[in-house]
């Protein structure tokens, strides 16, 4: 008679950034994974990725795609990791052979916010004085800022929050842009003056959400990470990555997007902006939720045909010159 040994329970190695951030958003996947599968073991293993490395040049001009996530996918197809947490908004829109995005977690708030210096404690966005300088590294940000308010002062920021917090508090800075989603998992809602309307500010295509990858081959691993996707957030952000890839934008174009689901009915709004913000082509489409992606495409069509893809164009090339 033949005794079957059943083999041990899997460990499983969850990629991540060191970012204060980042660790945070990957502590809460590991604690929702070990909460639905206690019999297996999640390790988290961070490592530091060529945008955390560099940060006294703007983000833009280092290169727009992999920024935060080449060397977490290196890892995974090294397998030295299985999936890697993702702010999704950093995730490109076309990942390496081999890989997939597998899960997409609940969002949070994804609009922008602005911080003030406490001198401006009584102003909002609206009403701070002519000169202002505020603090981004986004051009999607400085571009629909500067739409609105060409007499404020925009200055690069780069570093974690408590950094570009300081730097605020210091005086460099009359106010700064930052995600609501990041200063609310930080635990720095407090610090929110005010959440911009869409009407000044359309967030980053995935903005919120946390995007988790791993290897296309790994069924299992795959079948046990769909255990925390959201189903409304998937759906908004893949029509939201849908319009992103179809523009070929990166995550350092000045592309902002909107999404809204009513019962089974999605609507996406999008924008494109040239950097000065005196270009700006926006639209909106509504189809169902389950036809998301293609949401996304027609989106893309719809602001090419208005002018879009010169805006890209010319943005790419003065990116490529270092200007």
């Amino acid at each position: 008679m033949t005794l079957s040994v059943s083999s041990p329970p899997r460990t499983i190695r969850i990629g991540t950034r060191k970012s204060q951030l980042a660790l945070v958003q990957t502590q809460w996947v590991q604690e929702q994974l070990q909460k639905l599968f206690p019999d297996i073991t999640f390790e988290v293993h961070s490592m530091s990725t060529q945008g955390d490395k560099i940060l006294d040049v703007a983000l833009a001009k280092i290169g727009d795609k992999g920024l935060f996530t080449k060397e977490l996918e290196v890892g995974m197809l090294n397998r030295e990791i299985d999936f890697a947490v993702h702010s999704l908004k950093d995730l490109p829109t076309r990942l390496p052979s081999g890989l997939v995005l597998a899960t997409i977690t609940e969002r949070e708030n994804p609009a922008d916010a602005l911080v003030v210096h406490e001198k401006h404690k009584d102003k909002q966005i609206d009403t701070l004085p002519e000169g202002a300088v505020i603090g981004t590294s986004s051009l999607r940000r400085l571009a629909q800022l500067r739409h609105h308010f060409p007499h404020f002062t925009f200055k690069d920021i780069r570093g974690n929050l408590n950094t570009r917090m300081a730097k605020l508090d210091a005086g460099e800075y009359d106010g700064i842009i930052l995600a609501v989603a990041g200063l609310e998992r930080l635990g720095m809602s407090d610090r929110i003056h005010q959440i911009l309307p869409k009407e000044i500010s359309l967030h980053a295509v995935g903005q919120g959400a946390l995007g988790i990858e791993c290897r296309a081959d790994d069924s299992e691993l795959i079948s046990l990470l769909k255990g925390i996707e959201h189903s409304k957030t998937r759906d908004r952000c893949l029509a939201e990555r849908s319009f992103l890839r179809e523009l070929e934008g990166g995550c350092q174009v000045p592309i902002g997007v909107n999404t809204v689901l009513d019962g089974d009915n999605l609507t996406l709004s999008g924008i494109v902006a040239s950097v000065d913000g005196e270009n700006i082509v926006k639209d909106t489409v509504t189809g169902l939720a389950k036809d998301a992606e293609q949401l996304g495409i027609q989106l893309a069509q719809l602001l090419r045909q208005q002018g879009a893809q010169e805006i890209l164009d010319k943005i790419f090339t003065e990116i490529q010159r270092g200007s």
